[in-house]
């Protein structure tokens, strides 16, 4: 079981970030991410079903590390971790909302947009995050620009990172993975196409570019 967030984010350089709005999905999800050779996977609590769907993963498929994603009130970290979440994401870092996902113990990257932001989380010793809005935040100029100054913090841009710039973002000496839904499209997922998400994600690594 990972036991920090550098280690989440070293199980995959893409954690797909996954909305379900069927449960039922959770289970066979998850078995084909683990056989595209991605064994993380970031379920948003942005449906219903999010919560079930964790727990679902968590019990049946034991070798994915499975998080919650879109953590936006203090109390639904507790919930996430009860329903077997092993990492915590959020969009954004006020201070309650971080105090709550540092009481359960278990990996978070919070969001962030800002060195503010960022400065913040280093004085409760946090040097994993989430980079979000990626795209409309600054793209990775801006995490360029960030490793100088805050070069201990590594980062996850989510919200706009898709194939086609993914691999920018990935060759930031900062940025040890991303985060995007392209390798769970909703359309595959809906119809139950699994070993398209399989081959999918086998073919997903980005180039980099090169210097």
């Amino acid at each position: 079981m990972s036991t920090s967030a550098a280690e989440v984010m070293a199980c995959s350089r893409v954690i797909p970030v996954v909305v379900l709005d069927d449960a039922e999905a959770a289970v066979p999800l998850a078995r084909a991410l683990l056989a595209g050779s991605v064994p993380v996977m970031e379920i948003t609590l942005r449906t219903p079903t999010a919560l079930e769907s964790i727990a679902r993963v968590a019990e049946q498929v034991p070798d994915m590390v499975v998080g919650a994603g879109t953590i936006t009130r203090p109390e639904q970290a507790a919930m996430a971790v009860a329903a077997g979440a092993r990492f915590l994401v959020s969009p954004g870092s006020p201070e309650p909302l971080v105090t709550a996902m540092l009481a359960e113990r278990v990996p978070v990257l919070p969001g962030v947009a800002t060195a503010t932001e960022a400065l913040a989380l280093l004085r409760h010793g946090i040097t994993e995050m989430k980079f979000f809005p990626a795209g409309p935040a600054g793209g990775p100029r801006y995490l360029k620009a960030l490793a100088g100054p805050l070069p201990e913090i590594s980062f996850c841009p989510t919200g706009g990172v898709d194939a086609s710039n993914s691999g920018d973002y990935l060759a930031l000496p900062n940025v040890p993975c991303v985060g995007g839904s392209w390798l769970t499209p909703s359309d595959l997922v809906r119809a139950g196409r699994w070993d398209d998400i399989s081959r999918l994600c086998l073919g997903a690594w980005p180039d980099e570019p090169q210097d």
